[in-house]
C-alpha cells in the first residue's frame, strides 16, 4: 500500500498537464483562425472597395447616367466621341475626410505605382497635374451620410496601346505600337480604329489597417447592334404599303448623308423591304404593287429593278414577337427620354442636335403636326394605332428626322403632307406589329403580323403628299443609323488584380 502512495497525485498532475496542452492548442488554433478570418475579411473588404471604384466609374462613363461625368464634371473628360490619347490620364478621387490623395505624385501615400510599369516604356510620363473629378461619395447627398462609402482612394481612366498591353492586336503585324490607341470591334481588339476605343480603368483601395488592393478593367462602349437592309422595312406577314400618288415622295436605298467623319458607302439597300408575304400584299386602289406605274423610279437606287420592293432577311432578334419586345425593353432601359403617354412634337427634347442625337421612347401615340423641326437620333413608338381619320402616329412631313424611326407595337405609320414640304427622313424606318387588333400581345414565338388589306388599314405604311417638293421621303443613311445607335454601357473585356 505504501508503494502506491501518491499515484493519484501523479495521475491528477498528468491529466492537468494533458488538459493544459489541449487548452493551449485550442487557444493557438483559435488565434490562428481569428487571424486568418481577419486577413480574409480585410482582403475581401479591400477587394470589393476597389471593385466599387471600377464599377462607379464604368457607370459614370455612360452619358445617360444622372451622375455621369458629362453631367457632374463636363470638363473632366474630352467631349463625347473624342478618342483619348495613350499618354493622357484622368483620376477620380475618393478622399476620406481631409486626407490628401495625389496618385500622380511619386512617393505620396497613395501613389499610382502601376502607371510607370505600363506606360513609361511607351515614352509616356505622368502629368504633373492631370484632370481630376470627385467620387459620387464626395458629392451631395452621399457626402452628408454619417458613414463612409467604399474605401477606394482613386480610379484612373486612360487609353491603352499594344505596348502598354504587351499584346499585338489585329492586324497582327508583329510590332507593338506605343502611341496608337486600341479599339474593340465587337469580336477582337485592333489598332486601326474599327469599333469603339478600349478604355483602361484602374482602382486603388486602402483600409485603415494598411490593406491595399489594385484592380483593373479593360472596357469598351457597346452600341446597340441594329442593321437595316432597306430604307423602309415592314416586318411581318401580309404587310400593307400605300404609296404616295404624287411625284414628290421618294424612298431611296442608295446611301447618303455624312455625319462627322462618316461618309456614305457605295453599298445600296432595298428601298422598301418586306420579310414575309409577297409584292401583291402592297396595296393601293387599282394598283397591286402599291406604286403608281409612272412613279416607279421614286422607289429605286437599291437592289432590285423599279420599283425596288424587295424581300429582305432580318437578324434573328427581329423575326419574332419575343425578340422585338426584348429590343423595345433594351432601348427603353438605355433611352435619354421615355414618355409613358401620348405625345406630340412639343415633347421632343430640345437638347437633340446633329452632334447630340438622342434616344426617345414613346409608350403611347405620337403625332407630328406642324412640328417644323428636325429630330436627331432613335425614335421608338410603341403606342396603339387606329385609322387614317384619327391616326395615332401622324408623321406630318413638316417634320424631318435624321436617324432611326422604329414603330414596334401596332406598327403603322400614317403621313399626310401639308402646305410645308421641305422635309425628309435620313436613316431608316422600321415597322413591326406585335399586338393584335385588340391591343393584346401576339404569341412570343410567332413572327410579327400585319392586318390583311382593308379600306382603313390598321398597320403598315400609308403616305399622302402633294407635288410641291422633290426632296420629301425616306433616304437610307448608314452614317445616321450608326450615329443614332444608343450606347448600352461599357462592356468589361478583361479584369485582373495587380500584385503589389
Amino acid at each position: 500500500m505504501r508503494a502506491e502512495k501518491g499515484i493519484a497525485l501523479l495521475i491528477a498532475i498528468f491529466i492537468l498537464l494533458l488538459i493544459s496542452v489541449v487548452a493551449i492548442a485550442l487557444i493557438v488554433a483559435s488565434g490562428t483562425e481569428s487571424a486568418l478570418a481577419g486577413n480574409y475579411r480585410s482582403s475581401t473588404g479591400v477587394y470589393y472597395a476597389a471593385v466599387a471604384g471600377l464599377e462607379e466609374v464604368r457607370a459614370r462613363l455612360l452619358t445617360k447616367n444622372p451622375n455621369s461625368f458629362t453631367n457632374t464634371d463636363p470638363s473632366f473628360l474630352p467631349p463625347t466621341g473624342t478618342p483619348l490619347t495613350v499618354c493622357s490620364v484622368y483620376y477620380v478621387l475618393n478622399r476620406l475626410g481631409s486626407e490628401t490623395v495625389t496618385p500622380w505624385v511619386a512617393g505620396s501615400t497613395y501613389a499610382d505605382n502601376e502607371f510607370g510599369p505600363e506606360f513609361l516604356s511607351s515614352g509616356c510620363s505622368m502629368p504633373s497635374l492631370p484632370p481630376t473629378a470627385n467620387s459620387i461619395w464626395q458629392r451631395s447627398p452621399l457626402n452628408t451620410l454619417s458613414f463612409p462609402g467604399p474605401l477606394y482612394k482613386w480610379v484612373r481612366i486612360n487609353a491603352v496601346s499594344e505596348q502598354s498591353l504587351n499584346l499585338d492586336v489585329s492586324p497582327y503585324d508583329g510590332t507593338k505600337s506605343s502611341t496608337t490607341p486600341v479599339y474593340y470591334d465587337g469580336t477582337s481588339l485592333n489598332d486601326i480604329g474599327t469599333g469603339s476605343q478600349v478604355i483602361e480603368i484602374t482602382a486603388l483601395a486602402a483600409l485603415p489597417n494598411g490593406s491595399q488592393k489594385i484592380v483593373q478593367y479593360l472596357a469598351a462602349p457597346t452600341p446597340l447592334n441594329l442593321s437595316f437592309n432597306a430604307a423602309l422595312t415592314l416586318d411581318g406577314n401580309t404587310p400593307e404599303f400605300t404609296a404616295s400618288p404624287s411625284s414628290s415622295y421618294w424612298v431611296k436605298g442608295s446611301d447618303q448623308g455624312s455625319v462627322g467623319s462618316c461618309n456614305p458607302t457605295a453599298n445600296p439597300v432595298a428601298a422598301v423591304g418586306y420579310t414575309a408575304g409577297s409584292v401583291s400584299d402592297f396595296v393601293q386602289p387599282s394598283n397591286p404593287s402599291g406604286i403608281p406605274s409612272g412613279l416607279k423610279n421614286n422607289y429605286t437606287n437599291g437592289v432590285a429593278s423599279n420599283p425596288d420592293i424587295s424581300l429582305v432577311t432580318l437578324s434573328a432578334n427581329l423575326q419574332t414577337v419575343a425578340g422585338l419586345n426584348s429590343l423595345v425593353q433594351t432601348i427603353s432601359q438605355n433611352a435619354d427620354v421615355v414618355i409613358n403617354r401620348d405625345a406630340t412634337g412639343a415633347d421632343m427634347p430640345a437638347a437633340m442636335s446633329p452632334t447630340n442625337p438622342m434616344t426617345i421612347v414613346i409608350n403611347g401615340d405620337l403625332t407630328f403636326n406642324s412640328w417644323r423641326n428636325t429630330g436627331y437620333g432613335l425614335l421608338l413608338v410603341t403606342g396603339n394605332m387606329t385609322n387614317p381619320n384619327t391616326p395615332a402616329f401622324t408623321y406630318d412631313p413638316d417634320a424631318s428626322w435624321d436617324g432611326i424611326i422604329l414603330l414596334i407595337g401596332k406598327g403603322w405609320m400614317y403621313s399626310h403632307q401639308g402646305a410645308y414640304t421641305n422635309t425628309q427622313i435620313q436613316g431608316a424606318v422600321f415597322l413591326a406589329r406585335t399586338v393584335d387588333a385588340s391591343g393584346n400581345p401576339l404569341p412570343p414565338s410567332s413572327p410579327p403580323i400585319f392586318t390583311p388589306p382593308s379600306p382603313n388599314p390598321t398597320s403598315g405604311f400609308d403616305f399622302h403628299s402633294t407635288p410641291n417638293n422633290l426632296t420629301n421621303g425616306i433616304y437610307y443613311s448608314n452614317c445616321w443609323i450608326q450615329a443614332s445607335m444608343p450606347n448600352l454601357g461599357y462592356q468589361v473585356l478583361s479584369f485582373h488584380e495587380i500584385s503589389q
